[in-house]
């Protein structure tokens, strides 16, 4: 195995296709302003660097990088991976992860305004992220433990499951097919529009006009917070624990509240029970 310790490099493909090989406290910048610095590599090890030059993991395969930072001049830091790990590391950038497979973070900080388009099969536990429009068209994902700060969140995602997170958002989940979220508190604006196969369970909903034109939607126990004009044109299945402030046209099936401020019904052909428990 190729060791690498207390290095720098700044040259264009610095350790291009290396195989077999340990990185350690390393640090990828300096005047030349290469790019691509790992590219094509497979089988390495990668711990306490830092990457400050662009696209220095592109084509990875069978990665373990931690304790590592990637700054936000990095851009586009990991495109096109398989079997990646990441741990306790800070992840920037403004693409950092993008067309990647089997991608398991943990405890790590992640600050990209397009993170994770296109990835499937990513593993996401126990970090913190700050965004706008992260994991579009991503499938296979599972999350626990995430806090969140976003906009368009996992629009057009697929097969996804979420525990224990927080979930500071705008309108996540638009589009999104079979996702499930668990025990999370979910914030923001137009949440979940036009998905298709949504179950939220003992969560916290908070904001305006959540949840409508959605399909085989579910909700058990969960709780909802500034919630007016929900569920309009849904076909729903919901048990809410408290209060919504309002419920708009929806369009079959059955909502459960502990109360309901208002009921809007302005579509007659509604075939959707609404019940206070």
């Amino acid at each position: 195995m190729n060791k690498y310790t207390n290095q720098s490099f700044d040259e264009e493909r610095a350790l291009y296709g290396e195989k077999n090989a340990e990185i350690v406290c390393c640090n990828f910048e300096g005047p030349a302003d290469g790019e691509s610095a790992l590219k094509e590599s497979s089988d390495i090890k990668v711990s306490k660097c830092s990457f400050l030059l662009r696209y220095p993991l592109w084509h990875v395969t069978n990665a373990e990088i931690s304790e590592s930072k990637m700054t936000e001049t990095c851009r586009a830091a990991m495109w096109y991976d398989k079997n990646i790990k990441i741990s306790k590391s800070s992840l920037g950038g403004i693409k950092a992860l993008r067309e990647c497979r089997d991608v398991h973070i943990d405890n790590s900080k992640i600050n990209s305004t397009e993170f994770g388009w296109f990835c499937k099969n990513v593993k996401i536990t126990n970090s913190e992220m700050t965004s706008e429009y992260p994991f579009l068209k991503c499938e296979n994902m599972e999350i626990d433990g995430l806090e969140m700060t976003a906009k368009y969140s996992f629009q057009y995602a697929e097969n996804v499951v979420i525990k224990n997170s927080v979930l500071n958002t705008k309108d996540a989940f638009w589009h999104g097919k079979n996702i499930t979220v668990y025990d999370s508190t979910i914030k923001g604006e137009y949440l979940a529009w036009y998905c298709d196969s949504l179950r939220l369970v003992r969560c916290k909903i908070i904001g305006t006009q959540p949840l409508c034109y959605a399909s085989n939607l579910i909700l058990e126990d969960c709780e909802m917070s500034g919630c007016d004009l929900s569920f309009e044109n849904s076909d729903v299945q919901a048990v809410i624990k408290g209060h919504i402030d309002s419920v708009k046209n929806p369009k079959s099936g059955y909502i459960k509240a502990a109360s309901i401020g208002e009921i809007i019904s302005e579509n007659k052909a509604c075939q959707c029970e609404i019940s206070v428990l």
